[in-house]
């Protein structure tokens, strides 16, 4: 069975869908504050939609561009994450938005900046521990 497009992806996942290494996403994350996937017990990453974007991006923006690491670093404090994961989604199907949630009318500062990463890092964290207390729960229930 084939997992929904908004399913996160394993390392594993993520490297057959990107079209690189799985040694070679992990050096990414060292080179690029924004790759941040989420790590749960034991250090395992599972990989959002967003940032399946953001490394189709920088694999096609160093690979096919022809950019360096320090240049894609360039173009992302330049011109922000959403605009570096272009490269990565063309058409825009991937929202970078949380859900529910309604785009901002006015954007803040250093919006898509790392705090905003982290604290999306942290409210997925939460989601998933309130689901496994809740399927904790209603087994004993």
């Amino acid at each position: 069975m084939a997992k929904s497009p908004n399913a996160f992806r394993t390392i594993s996942e993520a490297s057959d869908e990107v079209g690189a290494p799985q040694h070679v996403l992990r050096f990414w994350e060292t080179k690029f504050p924004f790759l941040t996937p989420l790590k749960r017990a034991g250090g395992r990453r599972f990989y959002r939609p967003q940032d399946i974007v953001v490394l189709k991006a920088v694999k096609r923006l160093l690979h096919e561009e022809g950019l360096t690491i320090k240049g894609v670093q360039r173009l992302h404090k330049e011109q922000g994450l959403k605009r570096l994961a272009h490269y990565g989604d063309p058409e825009g199907t991937v929202t970078f938005e949380p859900e529910g949630a309604a785009p901002a009318a006015v954007s803040a500062p250093n919006a898509g900046g790392p705090s905003s990463i982290r604290l999306r890092q942290v409210l997925a964290e939460l989601e998933g521990a309130r689901a496994r207390l809740e399927a904790v729960l209603s087994r004993s229930a």
